[in-house]
């Protein structure tokens, strides 16, 4: 992928904007709280070296986003575009997660909404694969109208395979909900 993946996008709760690879240390602070990774399939990665790894992932990927409070601009998580396949107009959206004090306030919500509105300027079907257990992300994700298609064994950049649900979500549906 490339920068055209990395798009600035904003609305009045998020600014989305290019991670870069100084902003490692600011948001290692904000993944350190094992709390946000506790149901995550990788439940360590608040650990600097399972960090570490997720980050060096997120900045090859050529689609990762720090996510911003538009208010404060304080970095609030990340989320990233990946695996865009041009052929089949597809790509994923994931690898997200915010910092507790944005949970329960629509800030997932809107990072979707508008990851979910470029995507599909450029691709017909978007992919997102989440943890089984995930219970918290299966239920936001579920709001945008999403189907289950699968469990699937996904192999994340670095780290051994784990189960997840795989869910899409189809322009059409996405354009009729909104």
């Amino acid at each position: 992928m490339n920068a055209f993946w990395q798009p600035v996008l904003s609305d009045e709760k998020v600014v989305l904007e290019p991670l870069k690879e100084s902003d490692f240390n600011q948001l290692y602070a904000v993944a350190s709280d094992p709390l946000i990774w506790d149901q995550h399939p990788n439940p360590d990665r608040w650990k600097y070296d399972a960090f570490q790894n997720f980050f060096n992932g997120a900045i090859l990927s050529g689609g990762a986003l720090k996510i911003l409070d538009s208010k404060s601009s304080a970095l609030a998580g990340c989320t990233r575009f990946y695996d865009f396949n041009e052929h089949k107009k597809s790509i994923f959206i994931g690898y997200t997660f915010l910092a507790r004090r944005w949970w329960g306030q629509g800030y997932n919500i809107s990072v979707k909404k508008l990851m979910l509105d470029y995507a599909f300027q450029y691709a017909a079907t978007v992919y997102f694969h989440i943890g089984a257990h995930n219970t918290r992300s299966i239920s936001s994700i579920r709001k945008l109208g999403v189907k289950m298609t699968r469990s699937i064994e996904i192999t994340y950049f670095g780290e051994a395979p784990k189960t997840n649900n795989e869910y899409i979500l189809e322009r059409e549906v996405w354009n009729k909900q909104n």
